[in-house]
């Protein structure tokens, strides 16, 4: 009857006290984690309607569903009786030493929302950052990946892209080329812009509004150097501007136009020996 009775006493002092902590632990974990999840769809949702990049969005939604999984462990631990006071502690000092050796990863993951939050550029344009030049193919979270004019691949820390100077020669859908030409100073400077009018009528992806500017830049040492700049699309610069250098020349040639290049004229003085007979005087 004793030992029953104690068997009674221990049951309700510490089995049925510690079952009830279970029962709620175990609830605290499966309500938590129905919490979580309608928070994480809501906040997917909520980005996407944002129209914010599916990448951003990934990633922002595992850091938060990450967190609140810890939220939850943590909460369904204290339930049970477990003192989670040195574990938020060690969690802290664990993500302050994560943080502290990877700070170089941080600052490019900082830069990469930073970039697909605000868009200087988009994959397809044509940018000059961090150093290096190309068509941008892919912006990720911690770098991003350029191609060159070459053909190489160069994948670029966002945070070295973000610190500096962006220069994105895609953004607008016209550019202006700016050409410099030179011509001697017995050439006729309007028989000259006239031949320069022709040559960017004929070029049909030079664009008749804005009108191209024809102007005398410099009276230069040895030349009369005439600034030409069209508008062409941004998809046609490159090759609108190589083919109007090569059809200018032309037509300069063709025309009796000449174009001063440096010249240098060298002297040779001839010092001659003096006879041997006056030499022995």
């Amino acid at each position: 009857m004793l030992e029953n009775f104690t068997n009674l006493d221990w049951i309700s002092a510490y089995a049925v006290p510690w079952g009830i902590n279970v029962l709620f632990a175990v609830g605290t974990f499966i309500v938590g984690r129905w919490i979580a999840g309608v928070v994480v769809g809501v906040a997917r949702k909520l980005l996407t309607r944002a129209r914010i990049d599916v990448i951003l969005v990934n990633f922002i939604v595992s850091i938060l569903n990450g967190v609140l999984w810890l939220v939850v462990i943590i909460a369904a631990l204290n339930r049970l009786g477990v003192d989670t006071t040195s574990l938020v502690a060690l969690i802290a000092a664990a993500g302050l030493a994560v943080g502290l050796a990877l700070q170089d990863s941080l600052k490019n993951f900082a830069a990469g929302v930073m970039l697909i939050l605000f868009r200087p550029f988009k994959a397809g344009d044509f940018v000059e950052a961090g150093g290096t030049s190309g068509v941008v193919e892919m912006i990720n979270i911690f770098s991003s990946t350029f191609r060159t004019v070459d053909n190489r691949e160069i994948i670029v820390p966002n945070g070295a892209i973000y610190s500096g100077v962006i220069t994105n020669y895609s953004a607008r859908p016209t550019r202006r080329i700016v050409l410099l030409f030179g011509i001697g100073y017995d050439d006729d400077i309007r028989k000259v812009k006239t031949i320069i009018e022709q040559v960017l009528k004929a070029e049909p992806r030079v664009l008749a509004e804005p009108a191209p500017f024809i102007g005398v830049a410099d009276l230069a040492d040895s030349s009369v150097n005439i600034h030409v700049r069209p508008w062409v699309r941004t998809d046609d610069y490159f090759g609108a501007m190589c083919d109007l250098k090569e059809n200018m020349k032309i037509a300069f040639d063709e025309n009796g136009i000449t174009i001063p290049y440096p010249q240098m004229d060298m002297y040779q003085h001839v010092v001659h020996a003096a006879p041997a007979q006056e030499l022995k005087r």
